[in-house]
């Protein structure tokens, strides 16, 4: 008998450390593919780039990018900080690590360690899926797969392509800037039938101070996808290579309300182009 129920334990910890493995394997073949978006000799960045845009969107650019530049579309961003397990009232935040690979408008793939003690917590977000694992053993997430999904990360990676990636958002198909204001612009994104708008406001000198947007999100108390508020506070601005980024980032839902949470508060360590 015990030495039946040890086999059925033994048999099911190897099953799901394959499942794990699987995962994986996945992340490292999505990242290939979203390096494979980077072009091997990109273009440089020179002002011509910014003719026919609105003043705070060329502010924007002119912050971000020095001329010369080489127009990389393709991050690896690793990153340390807290995640929120909680809410406002009680954020419950949890030390987390990770690794991002941000190739828009292709995708992403953000690979997170957090937890404290006994908890631990691993695995990866994607537009194509969302799986984490407990201990690396028991799956506690396992989401994507719909358009819901697809539309929900949309939103993410177009906002962080802005702040981390500005080169990927420069005027051509499928991108437009506007004007909102002075110290306002707002990007619009279609790409495979989706379409996202991120406002940025900036400083007066072309440095975005937040990005906000409204997000497809399920984040509510009813579980139910609908539009609501999302965005985040950047900070720490640092030259990575000709690019000056933020490297404090704190950003969640119901952004500039009185129920605004910061799940997400990261500082980089590094950020890197494939190639380069």
């Amino acid at each position: 008998m015990w030495l039946m129920l040890i086999s059925v334990i033994l048999l099911l910890c190897i099953s799901m450390a394959c499942w794990r493995w699987l995962d994986y394997c996945a992340d490292r073949r999505l990242v290939r593919q979203l390096h494979q978006q980077q072009a091997r000799q990109p273009a440089c960045f020179n002002l011509q780039l910014l003719d026919g845009l609105p003043e705070p969107a060329r502010r924007f650019f002119t912050f971000a990018i020095k001329p010369g530049t080489p127009l990389y579309t393709v991050a690896d961003i690793t990153m340390t900080g807290q995640f929120g397990m909680g809410d406002a009232d009680n954020p419950n935040y949890l030390p987390m690590r990770a690794r991002q690979t941000l190739a828009f408008p292709a995708g992403f793939v953000w690979q997170m360690q957090t937890g404290r003690k006994w908890l631990r917590i691993s695995g990866s977000d994607s537009q194509h899926w969302t799986r984490f694992w407990l201990q690396g053993l028991l799956p506690v997430a396992r989401l994507g797969g719909d358009a819901n999904h697809s539309r929900a990360a949309f939103g993410r990676y177009v906002a962080e392509a802005v702040f981390w990636t500005p080169a990927a958002v420069l005027p051509g198909p499928g991108i437009q800037w506007t004007a909102v204001s002075e110290h306002c612009a707002r990007l619009t994104v279609t790409y495979a039938g989706m379409t996202q708008q991120v406002d940025v406001t900036l400083a007066e000198n072309g440095q975005p101070r937040h990005v906000s947007f409204m997000r497809w999100s399920n984040a509510n108390p009813e579980r139910r996808y609908q539009l609501q508020p999302f965005g985040g506070y950047l900070s720490a601005f640092r030259d990575f290579n000709g690019y000056c980024l933020p490297s404090h980032v704190e950003a969640g839902n119901q952004f500039a309300s009185a129920a605004y949470f910061a799940f997400f508060i990261a500082d980089i360590q590094g950020i890197k182009w494939p190639g380069n």
